[in-house]
């Protein structure tokens, strides 16, 4: 049988500011990606996250970011791999009291935005990243992108490490995804990529943005709630799954 993860990136409200529909999504997932207070998320955030996730039996994963609270996370920032490690000890030490708090122990680890992207490319900065996860847990999984520097970088250091893969982004032939900037980095019609979709976890190909069928493991799916339709398209990506056969397990019965 086939098995997937459905994660999504939550707790990503700041003070008076409410950012996606955190209650909505949980119910639909099995692990949630969440803020760490660096490019998104306050204490208080932390905690109604943390404690609905709980009601909801979904597993938490800690989703730090680089220190930008005002670009999102999303501006590359040109860090030592000390200072890298830094901000993931720092990070998870953060969630981690909460997860405490309320008895529930982190599953996984999955950067955010920028720190992501740069450490799919960069293994020096991927193994930093890994260095702070492993000094903080070894047991904690890597999320990471499919064929990435972040999971070679995991799987070189002994990690238990997860391959994630985007229902709503293009792909270059190289495996990254296409910045968002550029024409048709976003995947927009429905059914093209709930196909996509299924076709990556049966089949392990995507076909890229040049046309070329690459190669590609999915054992997670970042999915996105924020805002109504994107809402309604998580539902769809869950039935389509469940209707072609895909069982949606969390990570930790995956890999």
């Amino acid at each position: 049988m086939f098995r997937v993860d459905l994660n999504s990136d939550l707790g990503e409200s700041f003070g008076r500011y409410t950012l996606g529909m955190d209650d909505k999504v949980i119910p639909l997932i099995s692990s949630a990606n969440v803020a760490c207070g660096y490019h998104a998320s306050d204490p208080v955030v932390m905690a109604k996250t943390i404690t609905m996730a709980k009601e909801s039996g979904i597993q938490v994963g800690a989703h730090p970011g680089y220190p930008d609270l005002m670009g999102f996370g999303r501006r590359n920032m040109n860090v030592s791999p000390s200072e890298a490690k830094a901000y993931v000890l720092y990070q998870l030490g953060a969630l981690d009291a909460f997860c405490r708090a309320n008895e529930i122990k982190l599953q996984h680890v999955k950067p955010h935005g920028a720190f992501y992207n740069m450490a799919a490319k960069d293994y020096t900065l991927a193994k930093a990243i890994c260095e702070g996860i492993a000094a903080f847990d070894k047991d904690l999984i890597v999320l990471a992108l499919s064929g990435g520097e972040l999971a070679h970088a995991a799987a070189d250091m002994g990690l238990r490490t997860a391959q994630e893969v985007f229902a709503d982004r293009a792909y270059e032939e190289d495996g990254t995804l296409v910045d968002r900037r550029k024409d048709g980095a976003m995947v927009t019609d429905e059914d093209i990529a709930i196909a996509r979709v299924v076709r990556m976890v049966k089949e392990g190909k995507v076909t890229a943005i040049t046309g070329r069928d690459i190669d590609i493991r999915a054992d997670s799916i970042c999915v996105h709630g924020d805002g109504a339709k994107a809402l309604a398209f998580v539902e769809k990506i869950r039935a389509r799954l469940t209707e072609e056969g895909v069982a949606i397990c969390p990570l930790k019965e995956i890999v």
